[in-house]
């Protein structure tokens, strides 16, 4: 068998400073994403983990150990020193399943930024030493504890999923965008909240943010798509909440005006104003004596600034 890629690499050549993706039909008839790199090709599954692989028969390790926790939630043993997490080694190469590459590529962690978006950090174990006390509890007092080893597969789960979900967002698949920015979201508040070790509760913290904003402007494009801007101007409300919410959790409320996914959020927004009718202002000084009345002055801050961006 030739495994000489060059002739696809050739049929498709890399272009610098942006993200080169396409939808292509696999030997199973299903859709795949590529990915062009300068040095490869990085292909993904449209749904379902994106390399393919069903880590203990479940969708995602974030399934599976979300099945443990409602597991030990109803008063079982999860079965953890039968089924440990999956070494690289231990994945199946299987049609679609994996890159034409073995590491991680730069490109694609900054491809964001070159679309106008803000690139997400790379998520790296070398971020953090970690404290491998086998004794320590989860910090919610539960018997479920997320071991290290355990953080660092979903660590790097997690990445697959960052890999494909911007792709996604320049094949505007919207839908998808939405989906596993949300499992991404669920997976830092699952380590967040049962990690073993402080590092891991923290480590993944960083690139909420990111994830906040991408979500938030996937819900604004798609109620765009259908005509609906007043759902695209609350999407990107209720993200600009969550990421003050966010920095003041970590004593951080300072970084909130300078954050980068903060002004993105709030550029989008200011490029929507415009299109709303006039109609509107009426409903959005109904909605800031509301807020005013249940004395939630962050929201009121919010529509204000809508308010004073509408015509006359």
């Amino acid at each position: 068998m030739n495994v000489d890629i060059t002739e696809i690499l050739s049929q498709w050549p890399f272009e610098p400073g942006k993200i080169n993706v396409r939808l292509i039909e696999g030997d199973d008839g299903e859709q795949k994403i590529q990915v062009r790199l300068d040095l490869g090709i990085l292909q993904m599954e449209l749904d379902g983990r994106p390399d393919g692989v069903r880590p203990h028969g479940f969708d995602s390790l974030l399934e599976y150990y979300e099945s443990q926790l409602d597991q030990t939630m109803r008063g079982g043993e999860p079965p953890f020193d039968s089924e440990p997490p999956l070494e690289p080694n231990d994945l199946p190469t299987g049609e679609g399943s994996q890159a034409d590459r073995s590491e991680e590529d730069p490109a694609v962690a900054g491809a964001a930024e070159n679309q106008g978006e803000v690139a997400e950090p790379h998520m790296s174990d070398n971020d953090s030493e970690f404290a491998e006390d086998e004794n320590e509890p989860g910090q919610n007092g539960t018997p479920f504890v997320l071991t290290p080893e355990d953080c660092r597969a979903l660590r790097e789960e997690a990445v697959q999923y960052y890999h494909r979900y911007v792709s996604l967002l320049v094949l505007e698949d919207f839908d998808r965008v939405i989906r596993d920015t949300t499992r991404n979201l669920r997976l830092l508040d699952l380590c967040n909240e049962y990690a073993q070790a402080e590092e891991d509760r923290m480590l993944l913290e960083q690139f909420r943010p990111y994830i906040t904003m991408m979500r938030a402007r996937a819900l604004a494009s798609q109620a765009l798509r259908d005509n609906e801007t007043k759902a695209a101007l609350h999407a990107i409300d209720e993200g600009i909440e969550a990421l003050r919410h966010y920095y003041s959790n970590q004593d951080a409320s300072d970084e909130f005006d300078s954050s980068n996914e903060v002004q993105a959020l709030r550029g989008m927004r200011d490029s929507l104003i415009p299109k709303l009718p006039v109609s509107l202002k009426s409903e959005l000084r109904q909605r800031l004596q509301r807020a005013i009345e249940d004395e939630n002055y962050e929201l009121a801050s919010i529509l204000r600034d809508e308010l004073k961006m509408l015509p006359d």
